[in-house]
């Protein structure tokens, strides 16, 4: 089998299924790049460049490999539709996202002690000045000074008080906006294992980019099918056009593996990859469907899942 170099790291998702797809084909063939050249009307140069992911193959180019390599022509043509339309955009447009919530400014409203204009009684003294003198015979009661200046009115005289409500309902607005937050980031919530998956999807919304996938042997993701606008999420993905095949990882992977489960088609435990139970669980959807049984995940298959 031929040893081909890596294809390169921005490539598409389902432009480079495609190419794998035609690699596997040139190496069951067990024809050279000469070969193909000299049995087909493209060149030795260009067949170079479409199995190395540098140019996308042209539709006639796909036929040619699958009618000599006896493949399903149906087939490989339908997954270079799908190429063809991710590579004419250059790259993937982010999804739109709802905008997200803004919390209210907490706003304090400031305690107002009442000037010596607000008081019946006499001006306080300040603190140094010595025991202020109680009045004889009038029955008024004189206020006290305190360590910091403030005077404070005695409790049965006729002075104002210092207004708490104010004071009070700001420190329950700030309380409220503080567990707000605090239920809306969940802090406390880790990010690995089951809620994985609920973090990545959080970390997605907040960036607007998804997180790198990255697999980890016996991890595990949670799946939370809802549906909204008339289809199925997972709230790992919301591609519909993405191409999964045998061996394929990522989010798009547990987003389809929820929705199998969901549909009633086991595939195995939901670990981000296309394994031989995963491939079996799809097969069966797509022959329940009325679809080609040919267990790879592509836009007609994504339709059936979100139905």
């Amino acid at each position: 089998m031929s040893r081909w170099r890596g294809l390169p790291a921005s490539l598409d998702q389902r432009v480079r299924q495609l190419v794998v797809q035609l690699r596997r084909l040139k190496d069951h063939s067990g024809l050279s790049l000469a070969a193909l050249a000299a049995r087909t009307s493209y060149s030795k140069s260009s067949w170079e460049r479409y199995l190395n992911g540098k140019k996308l193959p042209p539709a006639g180019a796909v036929a040619a490999l699958a009618r000599l390599c006896g493949a399903d022509e149906t087939r490989l043509l339908a997954l270079h539709e799908v190429a063809a339309q991710a590579w004419s955009a250059g790259r993937t447009v982010p999804e739109a996202r709802p905008p997200e919530a803004r919390l209210p400014e907490a706003r304090i409203p400031e305690a107002r002690i009442p000037g010596p204009q607000d008081r019946s009684g006499p001006a306080p003294r300040a603190v140094g000045d010595g025991p202020a003198p109680r009045a004889v015979g009038d029955g008024t009661p004189v206020p006290r000074a305190v360590g910091d200046g403030t005077p404070v009115p005695a409790a049965s005289g006729a002075g104002h008080q210092v207004p708490l409500g104010p004071l009070v309902l700001g420190a329950l607005t700030v309380l409220v906006v503080a567990g707000v937050a605090l239920l809306l980031l969940r802090p406390w919530q880790g990010h690995t294992g089951a809620w994985r998956g609920a973090g990545a999807a959080l970390a997605g919304r907040a960036s607007g980019v998804a997180p790198e996938f990255t697999h980890r042997p016996g991890e595990t993701f949670g799946c939370g099918v809802q549906r909204r606008g008339g289809a199925l999420y997972a709230g790992h993905s919301r591609t519909d056009t993405a191409v999964l095949g045998s061996g394929a990882e990522g989010w798009d992977v547990v987003e389809a593996q929820c929705l199998l489960h969901h549909q009633g088609y086991d595939p195995g435990v939901v670990d981000g990859i296309v394994g031989g139970r995963t491939l079996r669980a799809v097969k069966r959807l797509q022959a329940g469907s009325g679809l080609p049984t040919d267990g790879i995940v592509g836009p007609a298959t994504w339709k059936a899942l979100r139905r």
